[in-house]
């Protein structure tokens, strides 16, 4: 195939962000996926796949959900807030039902 063929069947692989979702299931699989950042280091983010696309799962969302199950255990569904940009990006985890 050559580089014409191939640029225009090209489909970018862009990780999108939980906050993007306006629920997010309980029971969705955590998947872990590494690669190289761009100082040459490996990277580890964890993701959830909705309907083909993945949105990383930050670690503070994990664990202020692990919060919100202790006191609801039986929790189906959450949203999450993203707040600024950056390295100043903080998330709010809110419970949903």
């Amino acid at each position: 195939m050559n580089i014409r063929d191939t640029a225009k069947e090209f489909v970018s692989t862009t990780t999108k962000n939980i906050a993007d979702l306006n629920k997010v299931s309980v029971d969705l699989d955590l998947q872990e996926e590494s690669f190289m950042g761009a100082e040459g280091k490996e990277v580890r983010i964890k993701v959830v796949v909705v309907e083909g696309t993945k949105y990383r799962v930050p670690m503070s969302v994990v664990r202020d959900l692990k919060a919100i199950l202790e006191v609801k255990p039986k929790l189906k569904e959450f949203k999450v807030l993203k707040q600024g940009t950056g390295m100043d990006t903080t998330y709010i985890t809110m419970p949903l039902e």
